[in-house]
């Protein structure tokens, strides 16, 4: 079976990397990034898939190919960095190789327009699969919709799988639902020995959103600095300042703390998650999937409650955890362990519950079938497919240049009303 991997941004590259190595054994495998306004940087790229592939529960090794290909065994399992595509040349390279699956790994106005426009009439036509790369309860119908016409969607709890399952029941369209482990959840059996002097603090891009927030957050943390020497406070950062993410973070933490003057002893740092938890006294978050990630490896950990606990928040599948806390526990170094119970629900379900492979191997046996059935399609969506597509067709900067031209025009006009 031969998968080609697009992704659009540095959490989805990342949970492609990871989603390839579960894949079974003999499977041919390449990753591309697509080039959009948020397209990682060379850094960001080379921190998505290092260490993320690890060969998947089952060990199976990959078939090799060149050029950003997912190869068999080995730390990172990549032979070279993905490359950085344009729309045009995701649609060339489908062509030349004629892959069985496309792993559609975008935020969801890209998965929408490059399933429905950039890469529809493939001949053979592929089976096309796409998900969420973290957290997703609860499920909401906007990310089914963009994600409609793909043939699996691919989820990651029980609870997940439930929710968007009466979901497609109720809209329509789309395709299968298949169940997966978060490929990047890695156990303290199979990260190595653990433990260390460090505190990580995950940052979210999108909350909370507030500039006085975020400040009160590392003020919280920098007393929990000043009260306990022998630890390291670190604040994990997605993207350094300048870099682009999938959300835009509109109060990057490490500026924050400059113009705060610094009151404190905190450190900063990006790259590999995997590499702070494996030296994590204790995490915290507001709401981040990096709670995953330290719950797996038994890292005690914290996510904070003061700003409320909601689908805004993104952080409400956390209630019944029994990790969320304050700002005042945080600079007590009150971290705890998520209850059993809880996990099992959310996440951490046993590796042989999860689907997904199952299914796509059938749907790829069972080609030729009726396509899943995108429901945007239709004139009432070609307007926002429009603007989709010119977001991966033309370069970032001209883009960007043509939103501030717009919105000085804007303003112009305005002043003259």
């Amino acid at each position: 079976m031969r998968v080609l991997a697009v992704a659009d941004s540095d959490s989805y590259l990342k949970w492609a990397a990871c989603l390839l190595g579960d894949l079974p054994a003999g499977c041919v495998t390449e990753l591309v990034v697509v080039r959009t306004p948020i397209v990682p940087s060379p850094e960001q790229i080379a921190a998505a898939v290092n260490g993320s592939v690890h060969g998947g529960a089952s060990g199976s090794a990959h078939g090799r190919v060149s050029g950003g290909v997912l190869g068999g065994g080995g730390a990172s399992g990549l032979e070279a960095p993905p490359a950085v595509l344009s729309a045009r040349s995701v649609r060339r390279l489908a062509e030349r190789t004629r892959p069985d699956v496309i792993l559609v790994a975008c935020t969801g106005p890209v998965v929408d327009v490059l399933v429905s426009e950039v890469l529809a009439g493939l001949r053979p036509r592929p089976v096309f699969v796409s998900g969420l790369p973290g957290i997703s309860v609860p499920a909401t119908e906007k990310a089914w919709l963009f994600r409609s016409g793909c043939d699996l969607f691919v989820v990651h709890s029980e609870r997940e799988a439930a929710e968007f399952a009466e979901i497609a029941d109720r809209l329509g369209g789309g395709g299968a639902v298949g169940l997966a482990r978060l490929p990047f959840l890695r156990t303290q059996a199979e990260a190595g020995p653990g433990g260390g002097n460090r505190v990580v603090f995950a940052t979210q891009a999108k909350v909370p959103r507030e500039r006085e927030q975020r400040e009160r957050i590392l003020l919280a943390l920098a007393e929990l600095a000043g009260r306990r020497p022998d630890l390291d406070v670190v604040v994990k950062l997605r993207a350094l300042e300048g870099e682009r993410q999938t959300h835009n973070e509109r109060h990057h933490y490490q500026r924050l703390w400059r113009e705060m003057g610094e009151p404190g002893r905190l450190a900063f740092a990006a790259g590999p998650m995997h590499e702070q938890l494996g030296r994590a006294a204790g995490f915290v978050t507001v709401s981040s999937t990096a709670a995953l990630e330290a719950i797996a490896l038994g890292v005690p950990s914290l996510v904070l409650s003061d700003f409320g606990v909601s689908a805004e928040m993104i952080n409400l599948v956390f209630e019944g955890s029994g990790l969320l806390g304050t700002l005042g526990e945080l600079a007590d170094g009150g971290f705890r362990t998520a209850a059993a119970e809880w996990c099992a629900a959310n996440y951490f379900h046993p590796a042989e519950r999860g689907d997904w492979t199952g299914l796509l191997t059938g749907l790829v046996i069972a080609r030729p079938r009726m396509p899943a059935r995108s429901l945007l399609d239709g004139p009432e969506h070609a307007a926002a497919r429009r603007r989709a597509r010119l977001r991966v067709e033309v370069p970032p900067t001209m883009l960007r240049a043509g939103y501030r031209a717009k919105r000085r025009m804007r303003r112009y006009l305005k002043a003259l009303s």
